[in-house]
């Protein structure tokens, strides 16, 4: 391709394990509003957390290459645990492609702590993941800040469920023991968890801790899309003719995922049932 036509009015591909992109997807959607996106939620393999690293990273690619083949220029894995697993590897396999992981908030919660304590909710897989400890680590010895690591089992299921209440019941489960150990800051650690942030208030409220302060990092992630577009210089003209596009792929229920879509995003979307291989 000698113009930038085409590259420019690609689309930008975006995967999740499930639902929890969607709160990826609505900070681009907001940054982003004339581009086309394309959506995967590989609901039939969810969830990634209690999966090894090596079987997110071959998934990850496979669910990649589906995106390649569709045209999309950009990659956003809107996955904690994808990311930790496999985005070394697909910037690998797509070297001149832009790419944007998703990591856990360290650094701002860090920052956002006035006594220090930091707690971190997140899939088990992302908690044991070299690189989170890593950048634990490193921002801990930088800060001095105190990182209360919480693996919330069981909890991106029962967010996909839609059972508000069970839901609920799980994180008072999983953050009291943070709020009690003196956590004045919370890190949503995986793409999901920002859709149930009220439920996430509202056990907040009931423990009677006050200023407690909720990182997530969609909206740095979206940020950081935009840069990498801009230059690369694929940033689809805002004066284009043609609306922006969505289209969206599940691994599991067409409708499950359209529910979702009029429910957290507030559209209404044809989703299209896919079946990936491993890579």
């Amino acid at each position: 391709m000698t113009s930038s036509t085409l590259p420019q009015d690609a689309p930008i591909g975006i995967f999740d394990s499930g639902v929890g992109g969607l709160s990826i997807l609505r900070h681009i959607r907001a940054q982003l509003p004339h581009e086309h996106l394309l959506y995967v939620a590989d609901t039939g393999f969810a969830p990634y957390g209690d999966k090894s690293e090596d079987v997110v990273a071959a998934r990850s690619l496979a669910v990649a290459r589906f995106l390649v083949a569709r045209g999309a220029k950009a990659l956003v894995v809107a996955c904690n645990t994808a990311t930790i697993s496999a985005v070394k590897l697909l910037r690998e396999s797509f070297p001149d492609m832009p790419i944007v992981g998703v990591e856990p908030g360290l650094k701002p919660a860090a920052g956002a702590s006035r006594n220090g304590k930091v707690g971190v909710l997140a899939t088990e897989r992302t908690l044991v993941g070299a690189k989170f400890l890593q950048l634990r680590d490193q921002i801990s010895a930088a800060t001095g800040a105190e990182f209360l690591l919480q693996a919330c089992r069981g909890l991106v299921d029962q967010i996909e469920s839609g059972d508000a209440q069970a839901t609920t019941q799980l994180l008072r489960r999983y953050i009291t023991p943070l709020l009690e150990q003196g956590a004045d800051t919370l890190v949503l650690g995986c793409t999901h968890y920002p859709l149930v942030r009220a439920s996430i208030e509202d056990v907040i409220a009931d423990s009677g801790a006050r200023g407690i302060v909720l990182v997530d990092t969609g909206d740095a992630v979206a940020r950081q899309l935009v840069r990498l577009l801009d230059a690369g210089r694929l940033l689809r003209a805002a004066d284009d003719a043609e609306p922006a596009s969505l289209h969206a792929y599940t691994s599991a229920s067409a409708a499950a995922l359209a529910a979702a879509f009029n429910s957290l995003v507030g559209i209404d979307l044809p989703v299209d049932e896919v079946a990936f291989e491993r890579a």
